[in-house]
């Protein structure tokens, strides 16, 4: 069968899986060649198809994913109702905390204090670059003084580690200064509260079940969002961040901010989006994958392809600065040239 399902799955299995989550990669190739699920699959909304998601549903119900696929299969058909309804009901709402490792260094360079409002905010747990504390290092090998790694931030629940290549602005006293930030506040179109047990399980199901330190720094940022929980609000973002701009404290620089948010918008929506943040004060920060902002990619230096499939885009104002891992692992700095 040679449906829109089939591919989807098989895609997701080659690019995105592969290397990354072995149970994953083999129920996403095996779904593809099943004409049942791909049929129960395709009764559900286009945008509500994706393997994350149905992965992830089939997560927070208690099914089986990593017992093989005549488990999960077996349990797919038999609780298809339920996974059905969560599928409509919820979203990939990945909120990875790691993403701060690679966005520090450009927000602890603009002037400071910040007033930070992230777009496609999740439950807002990148809001918090200032709670957390950072490991450089670059290729495995240390950065600074005598093989010594570069530490940033206070020592808490959250350690994220980031490796760099190029010339990255993360020596010592570079990011000695933690951003200072001194209001937060996040959009979403289903914006989950840190508070929820229920909205946290479902952030749980959607981490990939092989990437254990991936749940553990979930719950180690969730500790530190419930100690004050961001101001979130739910709407369009293009009318949301003009209000949240206009709302920033006096004297605080605004600092718009997404990570693999606008993949999901139309083209126009995108360019309507871009036309907004070119008129609002303060600074725009865009974390993307590399076809998303065309005036990002075409100012990219022509020496910095990609190496691989995944990176996102680093870019300040519509300045690329880096390629980056997509969930904050990597940070490959551009030169000058």
């Amino acid at each position: 069968m040679d449906s829109g399902v089939e591919g989807l799955y098989r895609r997701f299995a080659v690019n995105e899986a592969h290397g990354n989550s072995a149970a994953y990669e083999d129920l996403a190739e095996r779904l593809a060649g099943d004409g049942r699920l791909i049929e129960l699959l395709e009764q559900l909304p286009e945008a509500k198809r994706q393997p994350n998601l149905l992965f992830g549903a089939v997560r927070f119900l208690g099914g089986p994913v990593t017992e093989g696929w005549p488990e999960f299969r077996a349990w797919v058909e038999a609780h298809w109702a339920g996974i059905a309804a969560t599928m409509r009901e919820r979203s990939t709402q990945t909120n990875e905390a790691g993403r701060c490792a690679t966005l520090l260094p450009l927000l602890a360079s603009l002037p400071q204090p910040l007033a930070l409002i992230e777009v496609g905010a999740s439950a807002g747990l990148c809001l918090y670059p200032d709670r957390y504390r950072y490991r450089y290092s670059v290729e495995g090998e240390a950065l600074g003084e005598f093989g010594a790694p570069v530490y940033a931030g206070t020592p808490g629940p959250v350690t994220l580690r980031c490796a760099v290549s190029g010339p990255a602005p993360v020596d010592a006293e570079s990011v000695k200064r933690m951003p200072e930030v001194v209001w937060r506040a996040g959009i979403d179109l289903n914006p989950l509260d840190v508070r929820s047990e229920d909205d946290m399980r479902w952030l749980e199901a959607l981490v990939w079940p092989e990437q254990t330190h991936r749940l553990e720094r979930l719950r180690g940022a969730v500790r530190i969002a419930r100690a004050e929980p961001p101001h979130l609000v739910r709407g369009d973002l293009n009318a949301a961040v003009r209000e949240l701009v206009a709302k920033a404290p006096e004297g605080a620089t605004p600092v718009v901010f997404h990570s693999a948010v606008l993949a999901y918008l139309t083209p126009q929506a995108r360019e309507d989006f871009a036309a907004t943040m070119r008129e609002l004060p303060g600074h725009w920060i865009s974390n993307e994958a590399l076809p998303v902002l065309p005036t990002v990619a075409e100012r990219l230096p022509r020496h910095a392809a990609p190496a691989r499939t995944g990176l996102f885009v680093l870019a300040v104002d519509e300045r690329p600065v880096a390629f980056t891992g997509p969930h904050g692992q990597s940070l490959d700095w551009f030169g000058e040239g």
